[in-house]
């Protein structure tokens, strides 16, 4: 070995794992999820922190719950407010009792045969109105007319027989005072007559009532009213024990309509009713929208149904154009009274917290204010103001969620056309 070369100690190799196959796929795919996850973290984060910075630097709005009493003018910014307004106006109003109902007919007849034969014609069509005294049906009148021949001539047999009887009544009370016959042959012939006039009678009984069954083999309509459905054909035999009629008639004119108030309602009713009033009645449809008749309170039931707490009561409704259909479900309001000349406004100017009853008041200055009122009957899009509202004041209907206390408003009163303009 030479000697003037430097000694350099070897260092021992590095050993170093070598992956592969199956353990190598497993590290990058754990490898792979870490990063994901760190990805995931700190996109949360930057959208956290974005959320933050933005609600910190936005402007916040300005909100109020009923009519702000400190919201002061602070709070109020530069912009004039459109509303749309109405003043407080005298009118009248009615005090309604509602109640659900059923239109229910005056008269409904099941029209049954009173002799027993075959259905030969029918005079009707189903559906139609017919008038009280029309003919209907006709069952097959032979088998009376029989009968009442065979009646006819019994009593004419009958009526000779008393006929004889009579002259030798007659003649035996001439005999009797010249002695010529015995006491006895004049009473009998006497009872010869009142026997044969018994039977005369029974004869014309006879006779009446095959006439009677002649007349009841031609149905006709008991009242004037709607034919239903026909419930027997031409053909049958049918009887007078039978269950089922042969049609059912319906008046319609005039109609009724029951319905039922609350037991508490009743002594208002009782009241108007003792004092001789006509109460009138009014029917809607299912959805209380379309006002269907108008007709007047006619009586009232004769106890209260203690499971609900209700009473019934029926109306009458003339019907004319038959807006009323039997059994049809209708909404009855009942109108007890009404109230006139009070103070109304629309019911959508009044408005309602926790603590009071308000409408917002716009003033001389074009500012508006919110004042409590109390309220009575509310009716048909209008409200009676009892206390805090006077006559003529200008009350807002529409735009009241933009409103505060001292906020300026161009108005445009309800059904005026046009721009919104300051009030003056």
């Amino acid at each position: 070995m030479d000697e003037s070369q430097p000694i350099v100690a070897e260092r021992p190799p590095v050993e170093r794992p070598v992956i592969t196959g199956e353990g190598s796929a497993q590290t990058s795919e754990h490898r792979l999820r870490r990063w994901m996850w760190r990805l995931l973290l700190l996109a949360v984060a930057a959208a956290g922190g974005y959320y933050f910075w933005a609600h910190r630097n936005a402007p916040r709005a300005q909100t109020s719950v009923g009519p702000p009493e400190a919201a002061g003018k602070a709070g109020r910014g530069p912009g004039v407010v459109p509303v749309v307004a109405v003043k407080a106006h005298k009118g009248s109003i009615g005090v309604y009792f509602d109640g659900l109902g059923a239109v229910t007919p005056i008269f409904t007849v099941t029209v049954k045969s009173r002799v027993d034969g075959e259905l030969q014609a029918i005079h009707y069509q189903e559906g139609d109105i017919v008038h009280k005294g029309d003919l209907l049906t006709e069952i097959d009148p032979r088998p009376f007319q029989v009968q009442l021949t065979q009646a006819e001539g019994q009593l004419a047999r009958d009526q000779a027989l008393l006929d004889n009887a009579r002259i030798d009544l007659k003649r035996y009370e001439t005999l009797i005072k010249q002695n010529a016959v015995p006491e006895q042959q004049l009473v009998t012939q006497r009872a010869l007559i009142a026997q044969y006039e018994g039977a005369i009678r029974s004869d014309q009984g006879s006779v009446d009532s095959a006439k009677l069954n002649i007349t009841y083999s031609h149905i006709t309509a008991p009242i004037t009213g709607r034919v239903g459905l026909r419930l027997i054909d031409p053909g049958n035999i049918v009887h007078a024990t039978d269950a089922n009629g042969l049609l059912v008639i319906t008046q319609l004119q005039p109609i009724s309509v029951i319905f039922t108030i609350a037991e508490d309602q009743l002594p208002a009713v009782i009241q108007k009713i003792q004092a001789g009033a006509h109460l009138s009645v009014e029917a809607y449809s299912r959805d209380s929208r379309t006002k269907l008749a108008s007709g007047t309170l006619a009586t009232i039931d004769n106890q209260i149904d203690q499971t609900t707490g209700t009473l019934k009561l029926r109306a009458l409704f003339e019907n004319a154009r038959n807006e009323l259909f039997p059994n049809q479900f209708v909404n009855a309001r009942l109108l007890v009274e009404e109230k006139r000349g009070v103070t109304l406004v629309p019911t959508t100017a009044v408005q309602r917290n926790d603590l009071m009853t308000y409408v917002w008041m716009v003033k001389p200055d074009s500012t508006v204010t919110h004042r409590q009122i109390a309220t009575g009957v509310s009716e048909g899009g209008d409200t009676e103001i009892t206390s805090g509202l006077e006559v003529g004041t200008v009350a807002v209907i529409t735009g009241v969620d933009k409103l505060q206390d001292g906020a300026k408003v161009s108005v445009q009163f309800e059904g005026e056309k046009g721009k919104p303009r300051q009030s003056r």
